[in-house]
Parts: structure tokens; sequence; C-alpha cells
């Protein structure tokens, strides 16, 4: 299937690892200019080369914390200095913290929302004039299931994806005049170097996957790989998703009570 991705600009946000790497890929297949950035420039560097060496196509890579507001200013005016146009944003970034509400500082709430609310919404307001310039464009916004069903102990993750909920619904409606259409991706059980970290070294990575899927009930059966949600990820940034905009899609293999 054609996506008419080609020759568009995606920038992908924690795009050294997991779903944005994969993402990378996928838009990179299809014929898009990608960029990612993510703060450690070794792991960056690698998934660079790889990418690179993987689709055929140039991938660019910024070391880029995208907390800071100066690093996500650079990181935009680089994308037009060196290929012009944002036709893609894909806010990807952010790490899952979840405590008892008691237990978290302010500092905790502050670094959370910087990470996940404020990065994205700094870039989505730096990326809205590029894209009304090429008449459209597409942001996808990475999420997670709790957003819509969050669990005692989730905070301050759940709060700051319901926020970004928020803001992919409210944002959808108000760009939907200049065609740039605001989408999120709301992701479960998915394989990551996060979990990956978690896990005993003697247990089979396969069989941890199995056991985790069991104890949190995803009705499919298994964890989802970082390669579906990307090809899901892909198909929202694409023309073929043209009509779609204010969607919040459920990528957990049928284990949200939520749809």
């Amino acid at each position: 299937m054609d996506l008419g991705l080609q020759h568009k600009v995606a920038i992908v946000t924690g795009g050294s690892e997991g779903i944005g790497r994969a993402t990378a890929r996928a838009l990179a297949l299809a014929g898009a200019r990608v960029v990612i950035c993510a703060r450690r420039a070794d792991v960056l560097a690698k998934a660079m080369h790889d990418l690179s060496a993987e689709t055929g196509t140039e991938v660019l890579a910024m070391p880029v914390d995208v907390r800071e507001p100066a690093d996500v200013m650079r990181l935009v005016d680089g994308v037009i200095a060196r290929l012009g146009r944002i036709d893609v944003l894909v806010n990807n970034a952010g790490t899952s913290a979840a405590a008892a509400f008691e237990s978290l500082t302010d500092d905790a709430w502050q670094d959370d929302l910087d990470l996940k609310l404020f990065a994205a919404l700094r870039l989505i307001r730096l990326a809205i004039p590029h894209m009304r310039k090429v008449g459209g464009g597409s942001i996808v916004n990475l999420l997670n299931i709790g957003a819509r069903q969050p669990a005692a102990g989730s905070m301050p993750s759940t709060v700051s994806r319901a926020a970004g909920l928020a803001l992919t619904k409210a944002l959808s409606k108000e760009l939907a005049p200049d065609q740039i259409r605001v989408n999120a991706v709301l992701i479960g059980l998915v394989k990551s170097a996060q979990h990956d970290k978690k896990r005993n070294p003697t247990l089979d990575r396969d069989r941890y996957y199995a056991d985790m899927a069991r104890q949190r009930g995803v009705p499919l059966g298994r964890v989802g790989e970082a390669e579906e949600a990307a090809d899901l990820i892909a198909f929202l940034s694409s023309a073929r998703a043209a009509f779609i905009t204010g969607a919040a899609i459920n990528f957990d293999g049928g284990a949200s009570a939520v749809p």
C-alpha cells in the first residue's frame, strides 16, 4: 500500500529505541525523510546509522532533551534549515513513571509534565506554522491506555497522558481548518527496553513476555510488538488516513475496558 509519504518530512521524538525507532523505520521505508531525536547521543547515533542502512535512505538525528524549550526550538530550526519543511510530527518521547500519590513530590510531577505534556505542546506549537505552509500535516501523540482508565498508583503518568488526550481532542478541532490532523495512539503492553531491563536474565525473553500477557489479562494472549505499533502510527501519519482526526486508538490487544 502506498502511504503517500514520499518526500514528506517527519520528526519522531524518542526515536532511538522501541516504538520510536520502529516508527522512524516504517516512515523511512514509506519514503519519508525522517529526523529522530533523543537524549542519549551514543544510542541515537547508532539508531541513525542502523536505520539508514536498513531503509536505504538517510535518517537524520539530533541529540535533544525535549523537556528543554531551547532544545525543542533547536530541533525544529534544524529540521527546517536542513530539510525545509515539516509534514509529520510523532510525539513519542516519554518513560513510565508510576507511584502512589502521596509519595510524589512537586519535582516529580513537574518532570513528568515537562516530558510528556509540555514537550508535545511546545513541539506542536512550533510545527504548526510549517505545516500550514505545506497545506497541512499530521500529528500523532503517543499516550497510554491509562489516560482513559487510570489505576491506583499510576501517577504521574496517567495524569500527564490524560492531559495529552485532551490536547489531542481539542487540537484536532482547532487545526482541522488548516488540514492538520491530530490523533493519538494509546499504548498497552508492548515489548520495550524498559520492560527488558526488569527481566531476570535467567528467564527466557519469550517466556517473560508470555507470562506478562497472562498476568495482565491481555485478551489476545500476547504482548504487542513495536513494529505493529509503528505500522499504525505510519498509517495515521499518511495520506491514507486523510479523513481521520481526533481519534484515540487503543493499541493494547483488547486489554482496556474503555474503547
